[in-house]
């Protein structure tokens, strides 16, 4: 079978492990585009036109007029540190689900890239896979409600986006929010805390462009990112140039959404959006040395839908087993 016609996640995996640990340099050339979706409704013929043009020359953006509150915002980062404060003996308890993608792990994300744990823990919530993974109410009080309603809220957003790009691509506009239904027991989206450790004593002040996260690409449709003010690390390499020596910084901005194409988006449009590298660099001499926090939203399509280029580039396959091959590839310590 050619290559083109690959049926499972060979070609996105392939991707990575020809990316290698190659670190790279930091270059500031490129522009990180800044879509305002306020009026959302009223100027969505030109806010599709920014978000394709942003998304189809980088892969990434960012999101003002979001219409989310910074204090719901701050209230989700608030339960993120106060999970991972928690003991680890406590937290063990919702251990992560691996196929499922859901619950608590501690460095055991390996990336194809590299071969080595990104430096991180993270906890996962998929809404119909929740059972036995929630902390109790006793030891983080409202920490289910805190994120439950802010992981609607992201769905939201992120299918506000999405249904400019189902225009574009000669999809109807819902084309993606009936892929992604939250009520459904097939549902696979995912909101997803991340804490990745202050640099160990001994490491500190070195420039050798290290990775807090190795370089991969996302799994999903559409990925949201909340950042904290001056938690910088994220850096982009887009498709073109993807040789591990180009990487642009993305500011930490905790006013605004970072935003990138997935693979599954990129498989469904016919590769017209690109699913760009990605990685969390550990931080230079004068940069921040501490923890760093952020809160990923991944819009992945529930179970039961085929994803399949208009072009027939990409043979079909459902997204439960795309992103099961996916998952067992990151997952395979």
């Amino acid at each position: 079978m050619p290559a083109e016609r690959e049926t499972g996640a060979e070609q996105e995996l392939d991707r990575e492990r020809r990316m290698g640990a190659a670190t790279g340099t930091a270059t500031a050339a490129r522009d990180i585009r800044v879509v305002d979706l306020t009026d959302f409704e009223a100027r969505r013929a030109d806010i599709t036109a920014e978000l394709w043009q942003a998304a189809t020359e980088i892969g990434f953006f960012q999101l003002s007029g979001h219409g989310l509150d910074p204090a719901e915002t701050d209230a989700a980062f608030a339960a993120a540190e106060a999970y991972f404060d928690l003991p680890v003996g406590v937290k063990s308890r919702n251990a992560l689900k691996k196929g499922l993608n859901t619950g608590w792990e501690y460095r055991s994300q390996v990336r194809p890239s590299t071969g080595t744990p990104d430096e991180k823990e993270s906890y996962q919530l998929t809404r119909p896979h929740m059972d036995g993974l929630w902390p109790d109410e006793a030891e983080l009080p409202g920490f289910r409600e805190t994120l439950l309603e802010f992981e609607r809220r992201c769905h939201t957003v992120a299918h506000q986006v999405l249904s400019c790009f189902a225009e574009r691509l000669g999809f109807a506009r819902d084309f993606f929010a009936r892929r992604h239904d939250p009520a459904s027991p097939l549902h696979q989206s995912t909101l997803r805390l991340l804490h990745y450790y202050a640099v160990p004593e001994q490491a500190r002040g070195r420039a050798d462009g290290g990775w807090r996260a190795g370089a991969h690409t996302d799994f999903d449709c559409l990925t949201l990112l909340f950042q904290r003010d001056g938690q910088d690390g994220l850096q982009v390499c887009p498709g073109k140039e993807a040789d591990g020596r180009a990487w642009t910084p993305v500011p930490a901005r905790g006013d605004l959404i970072t935003c990138n194409i997935g693979d599954m988006l990129m498989r469904w449009s016919g590769d017209l959006l690109p699913s760009n590298f990605h990685r969390v660099a550990t931080p230079g001499p004068q940069d921040d040395q501490g923890p760093r926090y952020s809160i990923a939203y991944f819009a992945q399509a529930d179970r039961d839908a085929v994803i399949a280029a208009p072009d027939g580039r990409h043979a079909p396959i459902t997204a439960e087993e795309y992103l099961r091959q996916r998952i067992a590839a990151n997952f395979a310590g």
